[in-house]
Formats: C-alpha cells, structure tokens, sequence
C-alpha cells in the first residue's frame, strides 16, 4: 500500500470529535472499539443503536423521540426511522441567541455583512409571523430564485420552522430552466433577489420573475431583496410583491413558535441536474437530512462550535443545504456570491484568511483550475486557523492533492467527498483522525454499508471496480419524489438495478485503506471492446497537461463496437498539433492501458456543464449520435452543446 500525503498528529485525533464519539460508545455499550473500521463495522451491523448514539451526541432538540428507533430495517424503500419523534430542523439550527456571529458573508465586490445568531433568530421569527399572515401552513411550498446571501438562510429557516418545505435554485437559471424545477412543485410564496453580482457585472433578476409570476398558478406572494441596487420593486406582477426588509423588521422580538413534526415529515425539494430530461423532484426528511449532516460534520468534518464553515456553493446546489446545516452545531456560515475568480484567483483565499476559516468547501474543478492559474496561497495568505478542505463534485486527482499540500497548506486534512442531491449526503469522505492517501476519498460514511457490486449483485474484493451500492437503510434516504404515484419513478431511480438495494450510479472500487476511488459514473462509463473504462481514469491523465485547460470524453458507436473519444478545450495560444495528441495517447497508454487511448482527440472551443459545474458527458454523447437533448435549460452553457455536432472528426 502507497505511504500517506498527510497524516494527522496525536493531538488532532485526541481533540477530534469522532474520537470522542467513539469512547462514548464503547464507555455506553462496553465495547473496545479501537479504530475506525472497528467503529463502521460496528455502525452498519447496528444501525438503530448507532443513529441513536448520533442523535444523543449532537443533542438533537426535539419535543420526544420515543423508543422505536427502525422500524422495516429489511426493506428499501421502505425503512422507517423514529416513527414516535416529533423535532423541527429550524429549531435545531437556531439553537443559540447570543451576539456572536451566525453569518459571515462577503460579495466578490468585496461587500461584507456579518449577523449574530441573535439578529438570525430575530429575522426568522419575524419573517415566519410574515409568512403565517400569508396563510403559508405546513406542507406549502416556499421557493427561493436567490443569490447565496443570508437572506436565504433566512427565508429558508422561516419555512421550515413553520413546516413548510423549501425548495431554491440559483438565479442564473433562465426561465425554463425555473419553471421546469418551481413549475413542479406549486408554490404558494416566491423569495427573489433584484439580481445578482457574477465576474463584476450585474446581473437583473426581476425580469424573468416577472414572466415566472404568470406560469406560477399557485403564487400568492413575491417577496423580493433589494441586493444590487436600492431602488423599488419593478416586478411586473406588482400586487404579488413586497420587500424583504419590511416583513423582518416587525420589532416583535424572536420567539418562534416551531411546527414539531415528525422526523419523515418534508424538509427540502431538491432537483437533479435534468439534463436528460425534466428534473426529477427529491423530497427529503427533516429528521434524515438533520442527522446525517450532523453525523458528517460534526464526525467526518470535525466542526465544532464558533468554527467557520465555508462551501464555495450557489443556492441550486446541495452544498447549500448541506452548507447551511452547519448552523446545528453553533458553527458560524461564511457564505460568498459570485465569480471565485473576480477580480483575481486569489478571491477565495482572500476570504479564507479574513475570516479566520476552519473548513474551506469547494468543488474538485475548482482546486485544479488553481492548480492551472498558478495560485499558491501558502506563499501569498496566512491560514492559521484551517484544518481541512473539502472537495466534491467530481473525483479529485491525485495531482490536485500533491497541488493542495504543496501550494495552499501543508497541514491540513484534505477530505475528497461524494454523495449527492440524492441522498442529500456523502456515501464517502473525509475523517481528521485517519491519513490521507492520494487519490482517494478517505473512508466510507459511517451507518451506510456502501460496497462495490459487480454486474451480477455480487459483492467485489478491494481494488475491484464496480457499481456503488448501499446495502441496509439510512436515515436521508429520500421520502420520495414529489407527485410521484405508487413511488414508480423514485424504485426507478434507485432499486431497479438490484433488488432491495440502493444502487447509485456511481463507478467505483474499495481500496486498501477501506476507503474508495470513484472512476467516474456508471452511465458514462465506457466500453471498448467489452471493457468497462470510467472517464475520471482518462481525465487525471490527460489534464495533466499544460496545454489542457479541460477534457470530456465519451464512448462513440463505431464499426460495430466502442471507440474512445476525447473533447479538449486548450489553453490560450494552444493549437491541437499532432505532436500533442501523440503525447496525449502515450501518457495515456503509460499510465493506463491501451484499451483507455483515445481513438480520436478533437480540440474545442467549450464544454458544456451544468450549473453546478459538472460535465455532462451523457448530453455530449446524445449529439454525437444525433439523438435529441431533452433539457438544454439545465445546462450554464447549453450553445457549448452544437460544438459537438455533426463533427467531421468523428464520421472518419
């Protein structure tokens, strides 16, 4: 087995709180659990005394959680977790009222704002009084086409004290893209920003809201933040609109009167990428989504109360959610809105060191683009107070980890994650008690029995590379999808593949370290010759190069069989010359296998992502085949799809 990049010191583990977690446990049940394949093996072979331990420990506030803790523990979907417990997740996070500070936001124009967990729970009371005048009530809709800004937070925590279930996307989104998400789920009540700042310019939002008022047939209320300007309310539905500012400043003091509900009872809507289609609608639990993001960061991450929890995020990605929770373990958000390279590469850690960040969240296409701009904060910005960062979105390479301890610092756990929108969670992450390996996510979470299943439902060694799946219930197991009769498309989704089994789509192998490396999704997994080949082995190949800026490859029919293709947008000044293909494929040949070369590389001038800044290699393919694409709008920049089409490249 490699030697670790990073191994954590005797006094990191003993502060850590998954170490004290652990002798919890054993001091509880009198076991001598005494590392932490111990203590997963011990949580996936008990899963209703270990999500108690979790609940116990992160002091879950709740009206009453009774005694049954699982009910069907046999059965997925259909497991039940603590069927008698009544909580509210807004409780939960503004679980303190004292003048240290909740939110810290910074604008890329270099604006900031900081509100105390006081002046939080002020807002959200008055907001949710706003909201109950409304006739908002538990199970309503409430949507947020929102810029990453406190008001978010607040509006959101306004909802869901009341029972009311959010769902929010961010305000880049044109107009289908909205309606195709919102349109879904019928909202009663709005919340938009005037617009949004990105890469210095301004963006106006109040346009599309207006058009978005007419195709809502359920709105009863827009309620609008001044962000970018101080100017009235132009929302073309006026007798819908009103400010903001007003409805949180009734000087009624902040009391909230929270909806205890049950622990399956709807938190959040969250929508999938829907680039194959409509998005589909993930409802998930109050209860589920709480606990497993207490068990994440809290145990996985480390947080702690008064440390700073940053996720480079938007409001259309899971992160936010994820983000927000944060709240729950009396941590202090620091929330950013724009481009993480305006005016400069260094925005970020410019933040980072302002604030005093613990926790610095962030995508994998984001490390490696500094990697490629030639950022290096360990020379240029004092972190002192960092302890890990954390990556998802994509697999991270392991370049990216020898770029991160060599140019941002040297001591610090770097945690590659995966879940999803999904599960609202991580299958796989970070823990600051175990070393870090190169390439690979650091351990399985903790209560999930992920394995890797061949083709046949069989159960793959370490190192063997298969479909990810979980095998017994976990709490942030969707509820299901919304508006889905007899649960059809949420079976479809998830258990089709292999019975009573969740099976996510993700290509993966088990390593020796008991963690994982993710080669990419099942779906665009390819298959020359019969070989299944994930894309993430080519990208960390091929985007080592200085040329290449980015890569997307996918399987193109041919001759009968499969034939590998590769997409690369080149840096400016980069021609693809023939000498640069050549070493392309060698270096892949070399560290790969001849099965993985390229039959043809082809330069292009984009490649099209979602807004969440995946790739999407499954709409890429479509075109290549002429196939039609049935959701452009959920794409950041869907004119980058007509690059790939009708290539001369590719009929040869």
């Amino acid at each position: 087995m490699a030697s670790p990049i990073w191994t954590p010191s005797v006094e990191t583990i003993n502060s850590a709180p998954i170490t004290r977690f652990q002798q919890t446990v054993n001091e509880q049940h009198g076991l001598s659990l005494n590392s932490y394949v111990d203590l997963h093996k011990w949580s996936v072979e008990n899963l209703a005394l270990f999500w108690e331990s979790v609940w116990d420990f992160a002091d879950v506030k709740s009206q009453g959680r009774g005694d049954a803790v699982l009910e069907n523990a046999d059965q997925m979907p259909g497991a039940n977790w603590f069927p008698e417990a009544r909580l509210n997740y807004a409780q939960n996070l503004l679980r303190r009222n004292d003048d240290s500070p909740a939110i810290q936001f910074r604008c890329e124009d270099g604006s900031s704002r900081i509100l105390s967990h006081k002046e939080l729970k002020q807002q959200v009371a008055s907001l949710a009084r706003a909201l109950k005048a409304e006739g908002v009530v538990s199970g309503d809709r409430v949507v947020g086409f929102l810029p990453n800004i406190p008001e978010a937070v607040i509006a959101m925590l306004a909802t869901t004290s009341i029972g009311a279930v959010w769902s929010s996307c961010s305000p880049d989104f044109g107009l289908k893209g909205v309606i195709d998400r919102f349109g879904q789920v019928n909202p009663k009540v709005l919340f938009t920003a005037d617009g949004y700042r990105y890469n210095g310019k301004v963006h106006d939002s109040l346009d599309l809201v207006s058009e978005l008022a007419e195709q809502l047939s359920g709105l009863k209320r827009i309620v609008v933040v001044n962000y970018v300007s101080e100017g009235s309310l132009s929302v073309d539905a006026a007798e819908l609109a009103t400010g903001f500012q007003g409805l949180v400043e009734d000087g009624l003091g902040s009391d909230i009167d929270y909806e205890m509900l049950p622990f399956n009872h709807p938190l959040y809507i969250m929508f999938s990428s829907g680039t194959t289609g409509k998005p589909k609608c993930i409802v998930h639990s109050a209860g589920g989504t709480l606990l497993q993001h207490l068990k994440e960061q809290q145990l996985h991450v480390g947080l702690q109360a008064d440390e700073k929890l940053f996720f480079f995020t938007t409001c259309g990605w899971m992160m936010w959610n994820w983000l927000v929770s944060g709240l729950a373990s009396e941590a202090t958000l620091l929330l950013f809105d724009g481009s993480p390279f305006y005016p400069d590469g260094n925005t970020l850690f410019d933040f980072a060191q302002e604030s005093g960040m613990h926790y610095f969240g962030t995508s994998a296409k984001y490390i490696d683009a500094c990697n490629k701009a030639g950022i290096s904060p360990i020379n240029t910005h004092q972190l002192p107070h960092l302890k890990s960062m954390l990556s998802t979105g994509s697999p991270l390479v392991p370049e990216s980890f020898d770029y991160v301890y060599e140019h941002i610092a040297k001591d610090i756990c770097l945690s590659s994650m995966s879940g999803g929108t999904d599960i609202l969670g991580c299958f796989a992450l970070g823990n600051p008690t175990l070393p870090v390996y190169r390439g690979e996510l650091q351990c399985i979470g903790l209560g999930l029995d992920v394995q890797a299943y061949s083709d046949d439902g069989k159960k793959l060694e370490t190192g063997a590379k298969g479909e990810l799946v979980c095998v017994k219930p976990f709490p942030s197991m969707p509820i299901g999808f919304y508006n889905d009769e007899n649960n059809a498309r949420y079976h479809a989704a998830y258990y089709d593949r292999f019975d009573n089994v969740w099976c996510h789509g993700d290509y993966v192998a088990m390593t020796d370290a008991a963690g994982m490396i993710i080669y990419g999704r099942s779906d665009a997994v390819l298959n020359p010759g019969g070989v299944r080949i994930g894309t993430a082995e080519i990208y960390r190949i091929v985007e080592q190069f200085d040329a290449v800026e980015e890569a997307l490859v996918i399987g193109q029919q041919w001759a009968g069989d499969v034939r590998v293709v590769l997409f690369v947008r080149l840096g400016e000044l980069h021609e693809l010359s023939e000498e640069l293909v050549s070493a392309i494929k060698a270096a892949v040949k070399k560290e790969a296998t001849p099965r993985h070369v390229p039959s043809v590389v082809v330069q292009v001038t984009d490649i099209p992502r979602t807004r969440s800044g995946k790739i999407v290699e499954l709409a890429v393919r479509k075109v290549v085949h002429g196939e039609s694409i049935d959701n452009i709008e959920a794409l950041a920049n869907p004119e980058a799809l007509e690059l790939f089409r009708d290539l001369p490249a590719l009929s040869q």
